[in-house]
């Protein structure tokens, strides 16, 4: 029931590239499903890590679209 959702959120957060009221809204069902599906895209760190990188660091940037490529 989750995978819906968190395939949705974790979409996005590649997209957008910084999701913070996405992972805020539920961080439950996103953590429980997405870090499997994320982790194989290189994105596991994208709603903790990837979102506080990324405005700081351009360098996360270019990890994102590689993971969404990947995707």
């Amino acid at each position: 029931a989750w995978n819906q959702p968190c395939v949705t959120s974790c979409e996005d957060s590649r997209a957008v590239v910084y999701p913070p009221p996405v992972v805020i809204t539920f961080p439950g069902p996103i953590l429980a499903s997405c870090p499997q599906e994320s982790f194989v895209g290189t994105s596991f760190p994208s709603p903790i890590g990837g979102f506080s990188g990324g405005v700081g660091s351009g360098e996360s940037g270019g990890s994102y679209g590689g993971s969404g490529s990947l995707g």
